[in-house]
């Protein structure tokens, strides 16, 4: 659980959320969810150590179940793969969920962070198998 690939992807895959989580919801499609919000939750200024810290989180949760999930088989594909199935989950079973029970989002608002929610994952993902394939031990 604390290898050093598994620390090494947590990290990598940490700073990677951060950043892409920003350029996507932040800049890219900030206007657009802006739209599609049925309330404005958002606070004036976000706790940018606290996002980081959830990342690192995120990142070392994920980067463990992938180690899991491979069983020493990594590629980007089966790493897309692995965070694709992660951001299905997030975007589709979790956004109808909040659909059902929230007025958060409109259901166009709900569509869109779950396809953007499954490239995000499936980024993410092929990077944690990219740095487990870097870091694996030679036979």
């Amino acid at each position: 659980m604390f290898s050093k690939s598994n620390l090494l992807a947590t990290l990598v895959a940490g700073v990677v959320m951060f950043f892409l989580g920003y350029l996507i919801w932040g800049i890219a499609t900030a206007d657009f969810f802006e739209e599609h919000s049925l309330v404005n939750v958002m606070k004036e200024v976000p706790n940018l150590g606290l996002i980081a810290l959830g990342n690192i989180v995120g990142a070392f949760v994920l980067s463990s179940l992938y180690s899991k999930w491979a069983r020493g088989h990594h590629s980007l594909g089966e790493g897309f793969q692995f965070g694709a199935l992660i951001g299905a989950f997030v975007g589709i079973s979790m956004g109808l969920i909040w659909y059902a029970t929230a007025n958060w989002m409109d259901m166009t608002g709900h569509i869109a962070e779950a396809v953007i929610d499954i490239l995000y994952y499936g980024i993410v993902g092929a990077i944690i198998a990219l740095v487990y394939q870097k870091t694996a031990s030679k036979k």
